[in-house]
């Protein structure tokens, strides 16, 4: 039988290539991923190290390993999602493990049942692990009070989305190599954004540089206090999008909600295009090797200019790749790893 990762002699081992050198699984301290808060250096290399592992199998004529064979993972989404869940399914499947998909719009919660009966419902069913995502904050958190069976957060409200932060970190050591003083500008609606959050915390870990560059309305009240306390020193704050795009090595647009287009947080879609679009010739005053990320799905012609959407230094595409990749690793180490 092939196995990815021997838990006895923990190596990733590849077909056809050289095993990576060997991973020290104990590294690994989370029963549950529901943010990056927690995340350890050695911890995210660990899950970078099997994510290439990953991208080996991903590249075969026949992408599957029974890594997981015998495992069964839900999937419990509670808002619309493309990119992430397809992600998370192809995962499981290429790991062999079964799943089973719930759409809440069509599951009990249209009856009333809560989100801690419907997952004690999976439970009592003996699923493996939940992969879940709630419009609400804090979500995944209340689910690990109440459950034994291992959580892995796809994004609650406004609060955390780790494995987008995960694969984020990814694309841009896969692209850049060393990250430690990379510039990364982050644009747009920073306040309601969970991939922002998770990938402040992760760069963090990584000794990159975070710009935040937003209208004072997208940037949470009392942030940079927030920053103080938290010791996030490697995070700071830019209202000016030409300023904060000096000598970037890395521009990644938010997507601008409608909901947030209409509510005030902008005086028009017209002045924010023409103060914070990411376009050809802004691109201009960033690195020369930078490149351009957005968590997608993107709003083209506002946050980032179709030109700049599919240039050369556009990584977009790559980043739902590496997703792949990415989860299959966080499955592993959540679902797949016995000595927890």
């Amino acid at each position: 039988m092939e196995r990815i990762v021997s838990l006895n002699e923990p190596k990733l081992s590849t077909a056809g290539q050289e095993s990576l050198p060997p991973l020290s699984i104990g590294q690994w301290q989370h029963r549950n991923v529901l943010d990056l808060d927690d995340f350890s250096p050695e911890e995210i290399t660990l899950v970078f190290e099997i994510a290439n592992g990953m991208v080996e199998v991903l590249g075969r004529d026949v992408k599957k390993v029974p890594t997981l064979r015998g495992k069964t993972i839900a999937i419990m989404f509670y808002e619309p999602s493309t990119r992430t869940r397809a992600s998370f399914e192809l995962a499981a499947k290429y790991l062999g493990a079964d799943t089973v998909s719930l759409d809440a719009a069509r599951s009990s919660v249209v009856k009333g049942e809560s989100l801690i009966d419907s997952l004690r419902t999976l439970q009592a069913l003996e699923v493996d692990t939940i992969i879940i995502r709630h419009p609400c904050s804090g979500a995944p958190y209340i689910a690990v009070r109440h459950l034994q069976t291992r959580i892995i957060n796809a994004g609650d409200g406004c609060h955390a989305h780790p494995s987008q932060g995960l694969l984020d970190l990814y694309t841009i050591k896969r692209q850049l190599g060393d990250l430690k003083g990379r510039k990364v500008v982050i644009i747009g609606d920073i306040l309601h954004s969970r991939v922002a959050r998770s990938n402040i915390w992760g760069m963090r870990s990584t000794g990159l540089h975070v710009v935040l560059c937003a209208p004072r309305t997208f940037i949470p009240q009392g942030m940079p206090e927030m920053l103080d306390k938290c010791g996030l020193d490697h995070v700071t704050i830019e209202h000016n999008l030409d300023h904060a795009l000096e000598g970037a090595d890395v521009v990644m647009p938010l997507r601008l909600q409608k909901e947030r287009q209409q509510s005030g947080f902008i005086s028009s879609i017209r002045e924010y295009i023409r103060l914070y679009q990411v376009n050809a010739e802004r691109l201009k005053k960033a690195a020369p090797h930078a490149i351009v990320m957005h968590p997608g799905p993107m709003n083209e012609g506002i946050e980032i200019s179709h030109d700049v959407a599919y240039s050369g230094s556009s990584l977009i595409e790559q980043q739902v790749t590496n997703g792949v990749a990415i989860r299959m690793a966080l499955l592993y180490l959540v679902a797949g790893v016995k000595n927890q």
